[in-house]
């Protein structure tokens, strides 16, 4: 057994390709191994901006002999059929097996020297390789049968155990040598084999490991911060990229003048990673700190003060440019960019930005004005969104939003709560009409990143409420599963009526999710609502709200002639509309918190439970149910009498019994009597553990009733009084959920 060594050396690799890259590499030669019988031990693969490379080991130097089946045509296919096999396989008829009327050939092929499978694993490694973006170059990029690689292939390294593996691609023929570090050691290295290529080259300033690199530039950043007190803000991604960008890594630390620090800290964090790919630091205080650290690829004869001069005057400019862009934002007042949105299409069905912005206004006002957002509106606690712990669901209290990091100025709720009704809807008309006034700005235009949140930072400068800059600021949250969600009621008035506005907008012209595709979002919009609603417990009806919202939008001339306001009509119900679009997306929120998406159908299926803060809370308490052995026989015992009345097509009304019932009929008849109304009310006083209680009471009733009383009895009385009492039990059963869309 031997190792194999493989470096590809070619021009700078893009770093945001390069882990990829080797991963792909050594998943390709593994496969390109195992069509020959080969595998190896273990497969090591490295990647530099300026070289992909693999060590894999153990490696026999012969592959075995093999026997291949070959299946063939049915021996009464025409004879061509069979003359194209023969051909295919270098096989002779006589060398043919016939089994079931098949042909069948087996042919032998003998064992090779490893060295020559590599020579042919390779080229057609390198000619498969799935680069992001490729590039071909010189004369030969003038046919397209040319070779393609990220960058232009300078060398190849190929050694089996100490033996060179020839192989030649596009002129690039294989040898022992490659170049080190392109300052500290730009000579040729001659490489013995896998087992001095790391070492050699590490002597040579190349750090071969991708993995190794980053763990230096973490540790030797988080020194030479906490050198002059500061820290390194985390950034596991501008780590692994300043990795790709450098083969000897050292960082450096530097400094910027801290007048620039008047310029909002989310401006300069973006200028000095986007821009820089600069690593942020705090001071002790917890502040953004007038400092960087760049890495540098190079040990600077003079420690690096020439590198961090230099990048200090570059980032100087760049610190320069958003200041300028600050103050220029700012001598123009929020309302007067807000007009510049006339400008900016939205879609073309739906008009500008503009005419957005104006059915959101009208839309925070109605959420407001409906009762749906309140003053006190706020975020109630865990145990009462999910209905634990048997507490009935009741009206949240207004929570403070706890402070985030400096980096990230985030005031407490917006300050206090509005004093009525009337001056929150007019706060979040105000917020919403000034929401996307920064889609216009200097800043947002070099940084679309920070969309919102200039738009916060200006309304603040301007003076307007700390409620109005909050909403802008905040109004296109929650964005991931992970992100924040607002609490501030102008700040939620805003965001639900952004993303219902473009929920309802998109239905209503067509432009709903299929498959994987859902180019605006939808999907995410709507994970957003469902959010919003159920972390500030809001009440409302969604099919009903979002029924009569469509009113609201119609109303906007700014929709066109495009817009029927006949299918905005639909958008709010049927199957394909937007209420079960909002429960297919709460199916999928609900997984990670191990909510089964088969009970929310089956409380969903139940028609008018579209409050998505009391549905939620029905599901855990089921849920729960289900998962006591109480809860499993009752749903067999539902299942069963549903099984039977499917089968029998229903149940006739029930009469006046004609015969002495049984007295497991008269038990569960009793029962039911008592668990029914028990049911209902604790379902009208959304105490859903109640509920289940009351139908827990009804299962040994239910066991009794199967296990001694014949439904089907021959005579027609006893029969359709049996019926009648299964399909109570049924119906008392749905009172709290449709058992019959639970699995199991």
């Amino acid at each position: 057994m031997t190792d194999f060594l493989l470096e590809l050396r070619c021009e700078e690799i893009p770093a945001r390709m390069q882990v990829k890259a080797s991963e792909d590499l050594a998943r390709l030669f593994a496969e390109e191994l195992a069509k020959a019988g080969l595998k190896p031990a273990a497969i090591d693969s490295f990647v530099t901006p300026r070289r992909l490379a693999l060590i894999a080991r153990g490696l026999p130097l012969e592959t075995a002999a093999v026997s291949e089946e070959y299946k063939g045509p049915r021996t009464s296919a025409p004879p061509q059929a069979l003359e194209g096999f023969l051909r295919k396989t270098g096989l002779t008829q006589d060398q043919l097996e016939e089994r079931d009327g098949v042909w069948f050939g087996h042919v032998n092929k003998p064992g090779r020297a490893t060295a020559a499978v590599l020579a042919e694993a390779v080229p057609a490694v390198i000619r498969a390789f799935p680069w992001p973006k490729s590039m071909r170059w010189g004369v030969a990029s003038q046919t397209t049968e040319s070779l393609r690689w990220v960058r232009p292939l300078k060398g190849i390294v190929a050694i089996l155990g100490d033996q060179l593996v020839d192989m030649e691609i596009e002129g690039v023929r294989s040898g022992y040598a490659t170049l080190g570090h392109r300052f500290h050691h730009p000579g040729e290295i001659t490489i013995g084999g896998a087992d001095d290529y790391v070492e050699k080259l590490r002597a040579c300033h190349v750090i071969v490991s991708h993995q190794e690199r980053q763990a230096i530039i973490a540790a030797k950043a988080d020194e030479a911060a906490a050198a002059h007190g500061y820290s390194v803000i985390e950034d596991k991604g501008l780590v692994a990229e300043n990795a790709g960008l450098t083969e000897w890594p050292v960082p450096l630390l530097g400094d910027f003048d801290p007048a620039f620090l008047e310029v909002p800290p989310e401006v300069i964090q973006l200028t000095l990673r986007i821009n820089q790919k600069y690593f942020v630091l705090r001071d002790a205080a917890g502040k953004l700190a007038p400092a960087f650290i760049c890495t540098a690829n190079i040990e600077a004869k003079d420690g690096g003060a020439a590198i961090i001069a230099g990048n200090r005057k570059v980032l100087a400019a760049r610190l320069s440019d958003a200041r300028f862009f600050w103050e220029q934002d700012r001598k123009t007042s929020l309302a007067d960019h807000a007009r510049k949105l006339e400008r900016i299409t939205f879609h073309e069905k739906l008009g500008t930005v503009a005419d957005k912005v104006e059915r959101v206004a009208k839309l925070a006002r109605w959420l407001v004005e409906e009762g749906i957002i309140l003053p006190g509106t706020g975020r109630g606690t865990a145990s009462e969104a999910s209905g634990g712990g048997g507490t009935p669901l009741g009206a949240p209290s207004l929570s403070v939003v706890p402070a985030d990091s400096p980096l990230h100025h985030r005031p407490a709720a917006g300050g206090p709560p509005p004093r009525s009704g009337e001056e929150l809807a007019d706060l979040a008309e105000q917020a919403a009409r000034l929401a996307k006034a920064d889609l216009v700005t200097e800043m947002v235009g070099e940084f679309p990143e920070l969309q919102g949140v200039m738009g916060g930072y200006y309304a603040r400068a301007e003076g307007l409420p700390d409620a109005v800059a909050d909403a802008i600021r905040d109004h296109y949250k929650p964005v991931g599963q992970s992100d924040d969600v607002p609490i501030a009621p102008v700040t939620v008035a805003v965001s639900l009526a952004d993303k219902l506005d473009t929920l309802m907008c998109f239905f209503a012209i067509d432009e709903k999710p299929t498959g994987s595709k859902d180019p605006f979002a939808l999907r995410r919009a709507a994970l957003a609502v469902i959010r919003l609603v159920l972390d500030n417990f809001l009440r409302f009806s969604l099919d009903d709200t979002l029924e009569r919202m469509t009113d609201v939008v119609a109303a906007g001339k700014q929709l066109g002639d495009d817009l029927d306001g006949r299918l905005l009509d639909k958008i709010a119900s049927g199957e394909a509309g937007l209420v079960w679009f909002f429960a297919d997306r709460l199916k999928v929120q609900q997984k990670e918190a191990g909510v089964r998406h088969d009970l929310i159908d089956a409380v969903f299926a139940l028609g008018g439970e579209d409050d998505l803060v009391r549905l939620l809370a029905r599901v855990h308490a089921l849920q729960s149910f289900i998962a006591t052995d109480d809860g499993a026989n009752l749903l067999a015992g539902y299942k069963r009498a549903a099984n039977i009345l499917k089968k029998e097509g229903g149940a006739a009304a029930p009469t006046a019994l004609s015969y002495t019932p049984e007295p497991a009929e008269a038990e569960l008849t009793t029962a039911l009597d008592a668990a029914e109304p028990r049911a209902a009310a604790a379902v009208a006083a959304e105490d859903f553990e109640g509920a289940m209680a009351a139908l827990a009471s009804l299962r040994a009733p239910i066991d009794s009733f199967f296990d001694s009383v014949t439904v089907n009895d021959a005579d027609p009385a006893k029969r359709a009084s049996r019926l009648a009492l299964l399909a109570r039990v049924r119906d008392a059963v749905h009172n709290v959920a449709d058992f019959s869309k639970i699995a199991g």
